[in-house]
């Protein structure tokens, strides 16, 4: 995993900047690339992964001559190779060589052939073009901006700030977007004028022209036409996981006790030698649910498999400690009130010596995980694409204000239509479409973002089996009706796993990987941890904030915003 940056011009000092400022993304080497008499910079931090880093530095030259800078893994790569054995003579052991030599000699195509996280940027010098590509999924980001000088496109937000003229200002779609849902998916970021590709999306943008002048995007589509069977079903994962363990960095799997991120340790832990990582509460505490339920049963499956188990003991101070970080790498918000502790596991992580990471995010989606999921298929199913986005659009109880200038639901809705169009739609399977939007906003947005943003940070490349594209499209071809019914969630895994993951598991009621800071504050359970948020809102309004559990996990959004915007002046938008 890297990190790329570029720009449609001559400005190698600020290309290097750029690279500076993202050097956590990339401890293994550094380089910037210019061609003055075409105008372009190319940046690039290495994480080297798959082969000798003296191997791989970017950016790097392909057979054709033309450029490439990549951040990502070619899960079947090792296939490809075997596919393309007498065309395709890799010497490095690299896939970003088998990246560069696939788009010389097939164009854009090649992306379909990729089962891969990516964020790339590939120059092609006589045509004077540069394409940007952002994998299936959305797990790797990119982000681009057009200004005077042409393109500037980063992997991170955060060095092209001060590029961008007035970037520091809110934008008020994006902001209206996260205000009514929660997250951001849409093509606006919520710094103006920085945008982002979609999931699945390729653009190509000419330098004579200054404009984009071609596209393609990559849809697993919900076809629901197949039936579940429980042995092809544990292969499909085996395979997933198999490939995702690619690599000579030592893995480390988050743990949480769910089914997810169980079965994905379970099928690593058949092919080496694991360590798996899991959050334990201090204080503990019971109100709600029981916090400490994920680590009980991690804790179980750990023992019974023999991994090398850490529990992260997650104190008031832990949390307190990792909160400047958190924020500073979010760049953009994320409102879950757990973001400090998934900052400081991630660090803890590092410290250990874990170089990749895996996790079970998108099993929920792929799998009929939410109760939301039941209450579609068994109550009013949606007849449109459209009533589709609508439900999606309100799927908050309680909007957070963001901003105060809310733009009205038609035109978020329409803007939404425009970047997830219904290609996604099959009115065979409702709810299945439902699912296969979820996939590609709320993962990215609230998942996908948060790993990347905190694993990179501490230079860890985070991977996610079962976001993978031949993953997705199979358990998308599977028609929701095999995955739940009015009792019970999951029922695809629960099935195909029992007897093999411990009871504990298979029968556990979902809950939150989750920090309880809410209710530690309405306890009093830390004087320091009083102290942080009395000096924020003054001890008055805390009180009254903090006199019952709900009142404080809402206070905690609303920190986050205001951090935020300070690190990064912010200003709202007009």
């Amino acid at each position: 995993m890297c990190g790329i940056y570029g720009i449609t011009d001559h400005d190698s000092n600020f290309i290097q900047q750029y690279v500076t400022t993202c050097k956590h993304r990339g401890p293994d080497g550094s380089k910037v690339w210019w061609n003055p008499e075409y105008k372009m910079t190319l940046g690039h931090n290495l994480l080297s992964i798959m082969a000798n880093p003296n191997l791989s530095t970017q950016p790097w030259k392909t057979p054709k001559g033309n450029t490439l800078v990549y951040n990502g893994e070619i899960f079947n790569y090792y296939e490809l190779k075997k596919k393309y054995r007498s065309e395709f003579a890799g010497i490095t052991g690299c896939d970003t060589e088998l990246l560069a030599w696939g788009l010389d000699e097939f164009g854009l195509d090649f992306i379909d052939e990729i089962d891969s996280m990516h964020g790339f940027a590939y120059y092609k010098h006589k045509e004077e073009q540069i394409v940007l590509s952002r994998d299936h999924a959305g797990i790797k980001p990119l982000y681009y901006a057009e200004i005077d000088q042409g393109l500037v496109f980063g992997s991170e937000l955060k060095g092209m700030l001060d590029k961008v003229p007035g970037a520091r200002k809110l934008d008020k779609l994006a902001s209206s977007f996260q205000s009514r849902t929660g997250c951001n998916p849409l093509r606006n970021t919520l710094f103006s004028g920085i945008k982002q590709l979609l999931p699945g999306e390729t653009l190509v943008y000419s330098l004579k022209d200054k404009k984009f002048i071609d596209s393609k995007r990559i849809y697993i589509v919900p076809n629901g036409n197949k039936k579940f069977n429980a042995e092809e079903f544990r292969q499909q994962v085996n395979n997933t996981v198999k490939r995702c363990a690619i690599g000579q960095r030592k893995i480390g799997v988050f743990l949480s006790g769910g089914l997810d991120s169980s079965v994905v340790a379970y099928e690593l832990g058949k092919l080496q030698k694991i360590n798996t990582f899991t959050n334990r509460m201090y204080p503990e505490v019971q109100s709600d649910e029981d916090y400490n339920s994920d680590a009980n049963a991690a804790k179980v499956l750990a023992d019974k498999e023999g991994y090398t188990h850490h529990e992260i003991l997650i104190t008031p101070k832990e949390y307190m400690t990792a909160w400047d970080q958190s924020i500073y790498y979010m760049e953009q918000v994320n409102f879950n009130p757990s973001m400090a502790m998934y900052c400081y596991t991630n660090k803890f992580m590092a410290d250990q010596g874990i170089v990749v990471t895996m996790a079970g995010d998108m099993g929920d989606e792929l799998l009929g995980g939410y109760p939301k999921y039941q209450k579609m298929f068994y109550g009013t199913l949606p007849k449109t694409w459209r009533e589709v986005l609508t439900l999606w659009l309100q799927r908050l109880k309680r909007p957070k204000n963001f901003t105060k200038d809310i733009i009205a639901d038609e035109l978020l809705l329409d803007e939404l239509e425009n970047c997830y169009s219904d290609k996604l739609w099959n009115p065979d399977d409702p709810v299945g479409s439902y699912m296969a939007l979820d996939c590609v906003t709320q993962c990215p947005a609230e998942f996908f973002s948060r790993n990347d943003t905190y694993g990179m940070a501490y230079s860890m490349e985070g991977r996610f089996p079962l976001a993978s594209k031949t993953f997705m499209q199979y358990c998308l071809d599977i028609h929701t009706r095999h995955k739940l019914n009015q009792s019970e969630t999951k029922i695809m895994i629960r099935s195909a796993y029992n007897g093999i993951l411990p009871n504990q598991i298979i029968n556990k009621t979902k809950t939150g990987w989750t920090v309880p800071v809410g209710l530690w504050l309405t306890n009093k359970m830390d004087k320091d941890l009083e102290n942080f948020y009395t000096k924020e809102l003054g001890y008055e309004k805390l009180k009254v904030v903090t006199s019952s559990q709900k009142s404080a996990k809402m206070l905690i959004p609303d920190l986050i915003l205001k951090h935020w915007k300070k690190t990064y002046k912010v200003i709202d938008a007009s």
